[in-house]
């Protein structure tokens, strides 16, 4: 288990260069798979325009206390990325004229920023919808200065979005780390008690499942009565939905692809479950990714392989929606992961 992000660890995949060069040669460079261009313009969507925007997701900066197998950020507690006052401050500007009606905190553990209450409170006031923080779980037991999330996010409405790979402590520790499971429990426990993921309670709690391996994730649907099944009976834990991610071959993920001999086989199986259906709500088609730095991107994994918009707005402070939505969506062979089988995006399948 690794305890360093690839960056600290100078390894050649913590440049998003060298993580483009390898999803762009080899199997795609020689016409054994289709570019993922070429796939969509096969069946006449390309290129892929952004609608309506629904989601302003803001990255708040790369550290984290966890440093998971999977991570698609290369976060950690090394990572020191965070996003400044100024910056949020203008975001909150965006959010103010923005018509989206969903507002997502993500990170690395988005509460380690240290101006995360404040914007918290400010964005509150701002009437969105939907207000979605994706803790780690293991955060609000941390440190003490933390324990009192639960009831912060209560205060204020907020939509806790929540990794939890498996109801095992085993396959939970092994993707997440030792000890993570046992404090993700603790962490849901307490969100329970204050009224979170209960029955008809307008505090949602959903949990997010990525695989622990080189293959797609099962049926969402069935994994979800899994979940709430286990964790109801081995430790009386409710939550709302359970969303199905499919790991894309970005950053620790790929680095691992490469390091088990299983990136060829992965890329085949995300290519071979392509699913055109999914095109129609792929999130970048809705959503606007704003990097810890204020710059604009079509998502989170574009935001982490520094593709930024296609526009000639690139930063919030920038940010005009006539302009921004005049553009097209880049696209890059780590997009199949988002188009396989049922599909996958931040708020789980999309088909």
């Amino acid at each position: 288990m690794q305890t360093t992000s690839l960056k600290k660890q100078k390894k050649e995949l913590a440049d998003a260069k060298r993580q483009l060069e390898i999803l762009s040669n080899g199997i795609f460079n020689n016409n054994e798979l289709p570019t993922f261009a070429t796939k969509i313009k096969a069946v006449g969507q390309f290129p892929l325009r952004p609608k309506k925007l629904e989601i302003l997701q803001i990255n708040l900066g790369y550290m984290c206390n966890q440093v998971c197998e999977h991570c698609h950020v290369d976060a950690g507690p090394d990572r020191k990325e965070i996003m400044t006052k100024e910056t949020l401050q203008q975001c909150l500007e965006v959010i103010k004229n923005t018509p989206a009606t969903t507002l997502d905190l993500t990170g690395g553990a988005p509460e380690m920023n240290p101006h995360f209450r404040w914007f918290v409170e400010e964005a509150s006031k701002l009437g969105i919808k939907d207000f979605i923080v994706r803790s780690n779980l293991t955060i609000i037991r941390a440190n003490k200065k933390y324990y009192d999330l639960p009831d912060f996010f209560k205060t204020y409405h907020i939509h806790v979005v929540s990794s939890m790979p498996h109801w095992t402590r085993g396959k939970t520790d092994q993707q997440r780390g030792k000890g993570v499971f046992d404090k993700s429990i603790k962490a849901l426990q307490e969100l329970n008690l204050v009224g979170y993921g209960m029955p008809g309670s307008p505090l949602k709690l959903d949990l997010v499942y990525n695989p622990s391996g080189a293959f797609l994730p099962g049926n969402q649907d069935s994994m979800e009565k899994e979940f709430k099944n286990a964790l109801m009976e081995d430790f009386g834990i409710q939550f709302h939905q359970l969303f199905a991610i499919t790991n894309l071959p970005i950053a620790r993920f790929l680095d691992y692809l490469i390091a088990s001999d299983n990136y060829e086989e992965y890329m085949y199986s995300l290519v071979e479950a392509f699913n055109a259906s999914t095109l129609e709500n792929v999130m970048c088609t809705n959503t606007l990714s704003v990097s810890w730095d204020g710059y604009l991107y079509d998502c989170d994994f574009n935001q982490m392989l520094k593709l930024k918009v296609a526009s000639k707005l690139k930063h919030i402070s920038e940010y005009n929606e006539e302009v921004l939505q005049n553009r097209n969506i880049i696209v890059s062979q780590h997009c199949y992961g988002c188009t396989a089988g049922a599909g996958s995006s931040c708020q789980g399948t999309v088909a």
